[in-house]
């Protein structure tokens, strides 16, 4: 087992201000290299984190009838209540040891996604959960408008190519528990996969347990610095830059048996672009050495659908 950290540095999101081609240049070459960087000063406020967890813990620990009056039956998880065992990664043989809770983007009445962006679900309890993830969602939002805009330097691209891609984008901060598990548990927590969206911005969980694959076929053990996120490719930006970018292979693992008694808390934001925003292979990367992997574009809207068909998220 590696440890991340040794290998890969943190980079300063405030960097990017006084010296933007400076900062894409590292964390694009950290993406290219390992499919993730590690990003400090991000913008957002260690209280509003602080806030947001503790909320978090007091939603999950709620008594599980009343979490299950916020899941919605056929709804693909896109919003609200998925309780524990329910996503399974592609692939996987175990279901994960997980529930969580899916905050999407709030649409003015009547907007054109709509139909593709259901509305947001508010449970009773905590006090204050709307008001507080709300704040959160835009700002990861905020920060990840600022870490596209480095990738797309990065790719030789226009510094705001990606902003018309993710107006009014399908992304979801999600909030997840793993609850204890027991010693002699066969399943992982979160399965080896891949995230279907661009990016994927993760604030830190107090219990370990995240690893990432390496192009080496080992497995690193990530534990960002206290204050700083993980960022990754996904698949959607994989698939966009033709592999340049590769998407990252990650898992969560059952911790020792002597911490197999606590709870595991986790904030990810999956930044999606707008439903029709249509995934073509850039140019620039493709080539003779390259060749165009995916000659037929297809929807960020049906990609998405045919990956949830495949993690149990929808049902066919």
């Amino acid at each position: 087992m590696l440890d991340t950290l040794a290998e890969i540095p943190a980079l300063s999101l405030g960097r990017q201000q006084s010296d933007p081609d400076g900062f894409a240049e590292e964390f694009g070459r950290s993406f290219q290299r390992f499919g993730f960087a590690v990003v400090r000063d991000h913008g957002i406020p260690d209280a509003l984190i602080e806030r947001a967890w503790a909320m978090t813990r007091a939603f999950f620990d709620l008594p599980e009838e009343q979490k299950r009056g916020y899941f919605v039956e056929g709804g693909g998880g896109a919003r609200g209540y998925t309780p524990f065992k329910t996503e399974i990664a592609k692939g996987a043989s175990h279901v994960d040891l997980k529930e969580f809770w899916h905050v999407g983007r709030q649409l003015a009445e009547g907007h054109r996604f709509a139909a593709q962006m259901p509305a947001n679900i508010w449970p009773d309890r905590p006090e204050g959960f709307r008001e507080t993830f709300l704040e959160l969602f835009q700002a990861f939002d905020d920060a990840g408008d600022k870490l596209l805009s480095a990738i797309a330097r990065y790719l030789g691209l226009a510094p705001d190519w990606f902003d018309p891609a993710v107006k009014d984008g399908n992304s979801v901060l999600r909030l997840l528990h793993y609850p204890p598990v027991a010693a002699d548990a066969p399943e992982v927590r979160a399965g080896a996969h891949e995230d279907i969206n661009l990016i994927t911005l993760l604030l830190g969980a107090e219990e370990a347990g995240l690893e990432l694959l390496d192009r080496d076929g080992k497995w690193m053990a990530v534990k960002p610095p206290e204050g700083a996120m993980v960022v990754n490719v996904g698949d959607m930006l994989q698939r966009l830059t033709n592999h340049v970018l590769p998407s990252t292979t990650h898992r969560v693992v059952n911790p020792p048996p002597e911490r197999r008694g606590n709870s595991r808390y986790s904030m990810p934001f999956f930044l999606h672009p707008a439903p029709d925003f249509l995934i073509e292979t850039l140019p620039g990367c493709i080539g003779d050495e390259r060749p165009n992997r995916y000659p037929v574009p297809i929807s960020s809207h049906d990609y998405l659908h045919e990956r949830l068909v495949e993690i149990g998220l929808i049902k066919k």
